[in-house]
């Protein structure tokens, strides 16, 4: 939680590297937030349902415990978990989707509202344009809009 910058809607995040960067979030998130946090301060934002164990094996880095709740960080595959089964009575195959597949149709959602390249880089942290190819792939109503706004040919009536 003490990456958290609610004032500008963003996070710190470490990336692949240890390179520090920012992820932003919308107004619907700012909304959501304090209600997530209840008042903590410190501590994992998200949080797994049962109390960590405080011993043993399985025992989490105290960084990963809320000293308010004792509740632990929740996993990713928990939070995978977790969506699939929410989603899953939206999904036409009944199965629910992954994070990863939640991170793909954003990515797709931005490039047909026309979003460039660089800006879709920018929001998925990708650091590689050519990685961006797996998830957009906008089809041929893309392809199509694109030649007729550019076809110089093309006729223009004003009124």
């Amino acid at each position: 939680m003490e990456d958290l910058d609610t004032v500008f809607r963003r996070a710190r995040v470490v990336s692949k590297g240890g390179a520090i960067e920012y992820v932003h979030w919308a107004t619907a998130t700012a909304r959501l937030l304090p209600r997530l946090l209840q008042g903590r301060q410190a501590g994992p934002v998200f949080l797994a349902d049962r109390r960590a164990p405080a011993s043993g094996p399985r025992a989490p880095a105290a960084t990963d415990i809320c000293s308010v709740t004792g509740r632990g960080r929740l996993s990713y595959p928990r939070a995978e978990y977790l969506f699939k089964t929410a989603s899953a009575e939206l999904d036409p195959h009944a199965q629910g989707w992954t994070l990863h597949q939640l991170r793909h149709s954003a990515l797709q959602h931005l490039a047909q509202a026309g979003r460039t390249a660089p800006e879709l880089q920018a929001k998925s942290r990708h650091q590689h344009q050519a990685s961006l190819g797996r998830y957009v792939r906008l089809g041929e109503e893309t392809s199509a809009r694109i030649t007729a706004e550019h076809d110089p040919a093309a006729r223009r009536r004003s009124r």
